[in-house]
């Protein structure tokens, strides 16, 4: 068993039987409903996320995870004898990895043995820098050899999505570059992409199902003569049109690895219900 172990946020959306088998320990983010508090993905699931999504006259808005239950996280860790190495969203969406620093400093000298690393990304795009780093771990690499996986991994990793509008991701502050997209031809169905961390624009697709076609024209291009093809969907209360899109791009690109996600109810916050999206890495 490695002695140092991983630490993410449930922006990651990494299956249960991924986080049971390498030991990750997932920190919730917070999702804010009225004078109610979540904790993403323990608190509220999903489904009852957009059953009440639906009807809601009040909107929920979300907030990273505290300083204090990082530090709790990573001492708990620290006690056991452990090292740490935290992987988390993109800074550039979300304070996530300001709180992580904050929860390592307030531990004194025991922070020397927690590593915080951005993985400019969210998402399995981050999931597949997770997965990497853990399954070096399982074989022997050093804290150190783990960060450099995973402050390498970025470049080797992505995700296509496509929103059925921007009204989330504007109202919840994290449009980035699809900025330009506002106030675009109405029924457009916008793709997106986590690029250098933050959320750019890529195309306007009229149809939905075109912009699916869309996201697997960029995939392909991005995987085209790599190795050790690895793919991930996400979605936003979509799952059947999820799984076409991953049937075809597996069909298609003969990934070694498919991993099928859902966002979590904070992300979905963001995305909006009915994204559909493709996670990929390769020569990881």
């Amino acid at each position: 068993m490695s002695k140092i172990a991983i630490v993410t946020d449930s922006t990651a959306n990494l299956p249960q039987e991924c986080v049971q088998k390498y030991g990750i320990s997932v920190t919730p983010q917070i999702l804010i409903w009225g004078e109610e508090t979540y904790q993403d993905g323990i608190d509220i699931m999903p489904d009852e996320f957009y059953m009440r999504l639906k009807n809601a006259k009040i909107l929920p808005s979300t907030s990273q995870v505290s300083p204090a239950t990082m530090q709790q996280t990573f001492q708990s860790l620290v006690d056991q004898g452990l090292e740490v190495l935290g992987i988390f969203v993109s800074a550039k969406l979300s304070g996530t990895i300001q709180s992580a620093l904050q929860g390592k400093d307030a531990m004194g000298s025991a922070g020397e043995k927690v590593a915080i690393v951005d993985s400019q990304s969210v998402a399995m795009a981050m999931g597949f820098q997770i997965l990497e780093a853990a399954r070096a771990l399982e074989h022997g690499a050093s804290l150190k050899d783990a960060v450099a996986l995973v402050e390498n991994g970025y470049k080797h990793t992505g995700v296509y999505f496509a929103v059925d509008t921007l009204e989330f991701l504007h109202r919840g502050g994290r449009i980035g570059g699809a900025q330009r997209f506002i106030g675009s031809v109405l029924n457009m169905k916008p793709i997106l992409a986590i690029q250098g961390g933050r959320v750019e624009g890529i195309e306007r697709i009229r149809t939905k199902a075109r912009a699916h076609d869309r996201v697997l024209e960029l995939v392909t291009e991005q995987v085209k003569g790599k190795a050790n093809v690895r793919l991930a969907t996400l979605h936003a209360h979509a799952a059947e049109d999820a799984k076409l899109l991953l049937g075809r791009a597996s069909e298609a690109l003969q990934p070694v690895e498919t991993i099928f996600t859902e966002v979590s109810p904070v992300v979905g916050n963001h995305a909006g219900p009915g994204t559909v999206g493709l996670a990929y890495a390769f020569d990881l």
